[in-house]
């Protein structure tokens, strides 16, 4: 598409665009949201304006992906990003862009409203621009909020498997909750790690707060358990309940040469006799 009607006005009516669509963002309450002042609402809307005006200019095309349109999705892509870091929904962060359709169409209106086949033209154009805008505004605020959401995700991994180091040479990995696969590579990766930072020769993991084992935790327990003594480091296995010992003789998982105890104080207690030289019961 090259320069229309609706470009030019835009470009020459950016003050009253401008507005237009702030009386309207305020009327409706959006500008006025907690989770961002009005200054940076009319300073977000103002740059907006701005951008469209400048990627519009001669010879455009309504394509968005097109290079022209390069600084208004860079634009819209931080103001997504910051709209999900400051806790907006997906649709009020997408219905502020939405919203300037209505001083966009306020305006054509005024100058177009002589010419209804012009005028009709121009409102279907500038309403796919709008709605694909808002669009990429959506895909951009989804996107960030995965990473959030991932990012959130490794912390809570992180602080659900905290290695303590009970003294010289022996740490403790009190584990609680559901064991998965990618959990259980943080355990390892963060074990591992701790063992070669202390030099430990003891590593002691408390199931006490896993709530059920089956095949598939027996499974990344084994793999743990493997990784430590490769590391040159003997593993206890502490937190063995009564129906979790049921359970892995059921399974038939064989935990030969694997030292098992059935709380945490007896396995404190054996680290103790093993690191002090007095051979174990």
């Amino acid at each position: 598409m090259t320069t229309d009607a609706g470009s030019k006005i835009i470009s020459a009516r950016q003050d009253e665009l401008l507005a237009t669509w702030l009386r309207s963002l305020q009327s409706s309450g959006a500008s006025t949201d907690r989770r961002s002042t009005v200054v940076q609402s009319e300073q977000e809307a103002r740059e907006f304006v701005k951008l469209l005006a400048e990627c519009t200019g001669d010879g455009y095309t309504a394509d968005i992906g097109a290079p022209n349109w390069a600084p208004l999705r860079n634009f819209l892509e931080e103001f997504s990003r910051r709209r999900a870091a400051q806790g907006f929904a997906v649709e009020i962060t997408a219905s502020f862009i939405f919203s300037f359709k209505k001083a966009l169409f306020e305006v054509l209106q005024t100058v177009l409203g002589s010419d209804p086949k012009n005028l009709a033209a121009q409102m279907w154009t500038w309403t796919e621009v709008i709605d694909n805008l808002g669009l990429h505004t959506i895909s951009t605020y989804q996107q960030s909020r995965e990473a959030v959401i991932r990012r959130q995700q490794d912390d809570l991994l992180e602080l659900s498997t905290p290695v303590i180091k009970l003294w010289e040479g022996v740490l403790a990995l009190p584990m609680i909750g559901t064991l998965d696969s990618s959990r259980t590579q943080v355990v390892m990766e963060t074990l591992l790690q701790r063992i070669v930072d202390t030099g430990s020769s003891i590593a002691i993991l408390d199931i006490t707060g896993v709530p059920t084992v089956d095949t598939l935790v027996a499974q990344h327990l084994m793999k743990t358990v493997t990784a430590i003594r490769l590391m040159g480091a003997d593993c206890i296995i502490s937190g063995i309940r009564p129906q979790i010992a049921q359970t892995i003789v059921h399974l038939g998982i064989d935990l030969t040469g694997i030292t098992t105890k059935a709380n945490l104080a007896d396995a404190l207690a054996l680290a103790m006799q093993r690191t002090s030289g007095v051979a174990a019961n």
